[in-house]
């Protein structure tokens, strides 16, 4: 859930910000409110093109589902581990946490919805200075320029619900360890996924017996971990020994 570094295209130069304030929804509508930090339901009214969507005092964005088969079949979910172990160095935690936001918006609608981009701005920490060259705008030209979202009509970002394996230009910018942790991944997803799991599994088992948790500790965690009761008890007796301690 990646050789010289290709260099990420350079910014768009910087739009005007003089478009009208969207309209807020008209009282008895049936629209519900929003709670602070959370997407409210699409506006699917025109706008202004992205790079234009910014009022005098706040700005919005219609978040919708970028549609690709190949990548949805294969990629995995933008809050998964792989994101935040061989994503997040890329990225950077800031476009890292705004892809998680803009996901779990998605998750919870799917047919999209209306971001404020400066409440989310200052829900993750990032302000919410106006211009171009604003910390949340980079982040999401960032996201763009990674490939990861795309404008979509005026006013509108299509974001991916499933994030693509790391290119290998990018990979090589990562630490050694974390590449070889990837050529491991790589080639876990050639196995059959029974197979995954049992590894995994006994990854997570030996990790908890270094740590000083019995056989019985190590299986009843496993189990908490959803992975199945006879994977569980396998792994945990790999870790520990058939003969290792039991519960303390």
């Amino acid at each position: 859930m990646p050789t010289t570094a290709a260099t990420p295209p350079a910014d768009p130069a910087p739009a005007p910000t003089t478009a009208p304030r969207p309209p807020e929804p008209t009282p008895g509508t049936g629209t519900p409110p929003r709670a602070p930090g959370l997407p409210g339901p699409v506006a699917r009214r025109p706008g202004p093109p992205l790079a234009l969507v910014a009022g005098a005092d706040r700005s919005t964005l219609v978040v919708t589902a970028w549609s690709d088969p190949v990548v949805d079949q294969l990629g995995v979910h933008p809050c998964s581990r792989y994101v935040e172990l061989y994503w997040l160095g890329i990225l950077g935690p800031s476009t890292t946490f705004l892809l998680r936001r803009l996901a779990y918006g998605l998750d919870v609608r799917p047919d999209g919805f209306t971001l404020d981009l400066g409440e989310t701005a200052r829900a993750l920490g990032l302000g919410d200075r106006p211009g171009a060259h604003a910390p949340f705008r980079r982040s999401l030209r960032r996201l763009q320029d990674f490939g990861l979202a795309r404008p979509s009509g005026p006013g509108g970002l299509a974001v991916r619900t499933r994030i693509p394996p790391l290119p290998l230009r990018h990979l090589a910018r990562l630490p050694e360890s974390l590449q070889r942790s990837h050529a491991r991944w790589q080639d876990e997803q050639q196995l059959a996924p029974a197979e995954q799991l049992r590894r995994r599994a006994g990854r997570l088992a030996a990790g908890l017996a270094a740590a000083g948790r019995s056989r019985d500790e190590v299986e009843v965690q496993l189990g908490r971990w959803q992975f199945h009761p006879a994977i569980a008890f396998r792994a945990a007796e790999q870790a520990c020994g058939p003969g290792g301690p039991g519960g303390r």
